[in-house]
């Protein structure tokens, strides 16, 4: 199971892969709203989510799509990690 540092730059380089991102991400906060940034919008909450599914193999159930979750870069690795931890 990866750790949060591992979720956080696989979550960062997709960002960075996908997304227009000042200076390839690097100033972004761990703690930043990515729709506020204006780095993610409706259809890019639906890449990202895509993504985790893919990458690290857990459904997140649309009760789940809310900002407390995917949010921040720091929201998304603590939401993934817990859904790793759950095995969902």
């Amino acid at each position: 199971m990866p750790d949060l540092t591992t979720i956080d730059r696989d979550v960062r380089q997709f960002l960075a892969d996908n997304f227009i991102l000042d200076n390839g991400g690097a100033d972004l906060g761990a703690d930043e709203s990515l729709t506020q940034a204006g780095v993610l919008d409706s259809m890019g909450v639906l890449e990202l989510i895509m993504f985790v599914e893919e990458r690290f193999g857990v459904s997140i159930p649309d009760e789940d799509t809310l900002p407390e979750n995917l949010d921040s870069v720091a929201r998304i690795a603590a939401y993934i990690g817990r859904r790793l931890a759950q095995g969902a």
